[in-house]
Formats: structure tokens, sequence, C-alpha cells
């Protein structure tokens, strides 16, 4: 496959920007993984608070882009075609989920052994968890992604208008969360 030179980069992350919204006309895959994986993985994450489901969407949704990578390549932004793919394998997981565990919550009375992460870490996720799914998708993709506003909304279809109110109500709703968990915890 034929290679494009790589963004510059600050620090140790490299700056993902090159790959939104740009048509690029022979991108290498391997490269583009590389270089945008780490930040699908975290969106997903922060938009459903399990790690080995966010990998295993984004794994997923980077297979698909794969398999059709002649078209994918040629998108207007061949990183929203892997994001919103890989969002919606989460939505569809965590719907088949919730299902499930309702199931076995009603026919068994064993409850799941907890996962092991830092308190700091549960705060956030326990309070992102709080949020309505359109909140914490529009907080991971600004503050993950570092997406503007207009970016966000074209990425999700929705108005700029719409995308403002989200990420508005949702830090406040994030700010309120964090400040009950951490005076219960405290």
């Amino acid at each position: 496959m034929t290679s494009i030179p790589i963004a510059a980069t600050a620090g140790s992350r490299p700056i993902i920007s090159h790959w939104e919204g740009t048509r690029v006309a022979a991108l290498d895959f391997d490269t583009f993984y590389r270089e945008t994986s780490p930040r699908v993985v975290h969106l997903v994450y922060a938009t459903t608070g399990n790690l080995t489901l966010a990998q295993d969407c984004a794994q997923e949704a980077y297979a698909r882009a794969w398999q059709r990578w002649s078209t994918v390549s040629q998108a207007d932004d061949p990183l929203s075609w892997v994001r919103t793919v890989a969002r919606r394998l989460a939505i569809s997981q965590w719907r088949k989920d919730t299902n499930r565990t309702e199931a076995q919550r009603r026919l068994t009375a064993v409850p799941d052994p907890p996962a092991v992460i830092s308190d700091d870490r549960r705060l956030v996720v326990d309070a992102l968890q709080r949020l309505s799914p359109q909140h914490r998708e529009v907080l991971a993709l600004h503050y993950l992604l570092d997406m503007s506003i207009e970016a966000i909304a074209e990425d999700l279809g929705a108005p700029i208008g719409t995308v403002k109110a989200r990420l508005h109500h949702g830090r406040a709703a994030l700010a309120t969360a964090l400040r009950e968990k951490e005076a219960g915890h405290a």
C-alpha cells in the first residue's frame, strides 16, 4: 500500500485532526489504524463505561473498515465512519447486555463481582453512567476527541444548537453527579 505523510505529533500523542474531514486518495489502513484506534476506544469507553466493550467495538469497527477500505478511505471523513460504526456496535451490545442482565436478575439472586478500578476512575465512570447517552456521547466527542461543536453536529447529524445544549446540560449534570458522588465517598 502507498503510505502518506503522518501529521506532526504533540508530545507522544498524534494529532488526529489530520484524519478528520480530510479526503485522502491513497490512505494506508495500517497507518490510519495506528493513529486513530486509541481515540476510538476512548470515545466508546467514555460513552459506555466498559473498557472491554469499547475495545471489542473499536476492533470490530476497524475490521469492517478494512473490509471496505477502498470505499471508506475515499469518504470525506474515514475516522467519522469508524467512530459511527463503533458507537452503533456499542449501543447494540448495550441493548443485548441490558436484556440479558435483566433476565439474569430475574432468574438469580447472585450479584456480579465488582470490577477492580481506582476510586477516582470509579467516581467518574459512575457519574458518566448517570448521564443520558446523548450527553455522554457529546461530552466524549468534545473532550476526548477534541472535536469542535460543528464537527460533532456533522458527525451526529444533529443541529449545532442541539449539540451546544447537550454539551451545556451534560457538563452541568456531570458536575452535579461528581459532587454528589464525592460527597458520598468522602
